[in-house]
Order: C-alpha cells, then sequence, then structure tokens
C-alpha cells in the first residue's frame, strides 16, 4: 500500500495576483481583494471528441475561452479604474494570473476585456466590486508542431 501520510502542502491567499502587460494601474494583489480574491474558470473543451461509428476521433482545440472574476474592493480606488476602463474601452490585453499555490505555474491569458461588473450593494453592508473579465488560454502547444 502507497504512504497515505504524503505531505498536502500549503495555500498561500496572499500569493495570488492578477497583472496586464499593457496596463500595469489594474494590476492587482492580495490587499486591493475581497474574501473570494481571484478566480479562474477554463470553459469549454480542451480536446473534441468526434463519434465514428465505432468509437471517436479525437481533435484537440488550440485554446479554451477562460472567465476571471476580480473580487476588487468598491472602498478603493482600483474599483473605480476598472469601472473607467469599462466606460472608456473595455479591452484589456494580455495578462498572467498567478494563483495562490507555488507549485502551480501561472496561467498566461490572451486578448482579455471586461465582460461585466457582478451586481453591487449599495446598503453600506458589502465591500465587493466583482468584475468578470474573458479572454483565451493556449493549449495543446504541440498541435503547432505538426
Amino acid at each position: 500500500m502507497p504512504n497515505p501520510l504524503i505531505a498536502q502542502g500549503t495555500l498561500n491567499r496572499l500569493r495570488g495576483s492578477v497583472t496586464w502587460n499593457a496596463f500595469p494601474e489594474l494590476n492587482v494583489t492580495a490587499p486591493y481583494l475581497g474574501r473570494q480574491g481571484i478566480r479562474l474558470s477554463l470553459d469549454g473543451e480542451s480536446t473534441v471528441f468526434l463519434e465514428t461509428m465505432s468509437g471517436a476521433v479525437t481533435s484537440p482545440e488550440p485554446y479554451m475561452m477562460a472567465t476571471l472574476t476580480l473580487n476588487l474592493l468598491k472602498t478603493q480606488a482600483l474599483a473605480n479604474a476598472y469601472k473607467a476602463r469599462l466606460e472608456t474601452l473595455a479591452t484589456i490585453g494580455d495578462g498572467t494570473i498567478r494563483p495562490d499555490s507555488a507549485t502551480l505555474s501561472p496561467y498566461e491569458l490572451v486578448n482579455c476585456a471586461i465582460e461585466s461588473v457582478r451586481e453591487q450593494d449599495f446598503s453600506g453592508a458589502d465591500a465587493g466590486f466583482a468584475v468578470t473579465l474573458k479572454g483565451y488560454y493556449l493549449v495543446n502547444a504541440s498541435l503547432w508542431d505538426a
């Protein structure tokens, strides 16, 4: 039987960050975030399975759409900077998302833009200003070698 006492590791909630190549004034680090921090979702499929009469053919995708949610604080100027960018021109370009784990390498997102701002609570009981961005994440890099 394998050893069940393998070290589980440690997360560092202060490590997560987002940096933008063209807009460093929109970079996000822990002091700008609410408790939910940064969330990244890779949407869609990395490989499509095309059914045949007796099985399936794989067709790897060169990219996956990505959804990034930044749980900013509306009490800070960075939230207003994102609001102003949305009002001016929502495109942001390429960025790097660093996770809360030192063992997980950063995600490089391409051609990002602000998609929306989630519902806001102006009752004085919620400091959140959640911004949702979309972009894409390159996968299956070996396809370009074929």
